[in-house]
């Protein structure tokens, strides 16, 4: 009998290039979608890009609760995924939405900011809870396994791998959009680290409504 000859293996650099294109076509993927709802004030539920962002995840939130999908529906929400070493975009983005929230008067009970850990071996759910409450406002920590971690990444079109330091230490890029999710769990809108607290203001303030 014929033996089955063994699988090559792919070659560093191979599995490196796939992992550039791979982390390409994320990007690409969220810079589409935030052209396409630039210019559409009430969102995009219920249209056919809403099917684009978002699907089942299963994480631990910052209290060591289960936390799923099924989560995100009674209210609106803003997530957006990040790790709490992050040196500058996490801690502004946080800080701006927070912000931006308390300016919303009564609809700011209408909204829940869910931040969801690409670096699941630092951000145990304590290290997650002390860092958001820093913050204040209504803002949900979330960890889990790295697979079940990714899986919401993958879902939810988000970028992120780690980045070796000189120190022994590391870093994690990763890409910085918020999705904005309607009371029924759908993907709605966008935002970016660098729209101003006004602007998301003025924007929640059209949507929660």
């Amino acid at each position: 009998m014929a033996r089955s000859q063994p699988k090559a293996k792919a070659s560093p650099r191979f599995a490196l290039i796939a992992a550039a294109a791979a982390a390409i076509l994320v990007l690409v993927a969220g810079g589409l979608i935030v052209v396409a709802l630039r210019d559409q004030a009430k969102g995009v539920a219920g249209g056919p890009l809403a099917s684009v962002i978002g699907g089942k995840f299963s994480l631990i939130d910052d209290n060591g609760k289960p936390f799923t999908d099924a989560e995100l529906k009674g209210k609106w929400h803003l997530v957006f995924f990040g790790y709490t070493h992050c040196p500058d975009v996490c801690p502004t983005a946080l800080n701006d939405l927070s912000l931006a929230l308390d300016k919303l008067g009564a609809k700011k009970s209408k909204i829940e900011i869910v931040f969801i850990t690409v670096d699941p071996e630092r951000d145990t759910p304590a290290v997650l809870k002390s860092y958001v409450e820093s913050f204040g406002g209504a803002i949900v920590g979330l960890t889990g396994t790295p697979d079940a971690v990714a899986q919401a990444a993958q879902d939810y079109r988000v970028y992120y791998a780690k980045h070796p330091r000189a120190d022994g230490g590391y870093d994690m890029d990763h890409s910085a959009l918020i999705y904005v999710m309607d009371p029924e769990g759908r993907f709605t809108a966008t935002f970016t680290p660098d729209d101003s607290e006004d602007t998301i203001v003025s924007r929640m303030a059209k949507l929660v409504s």
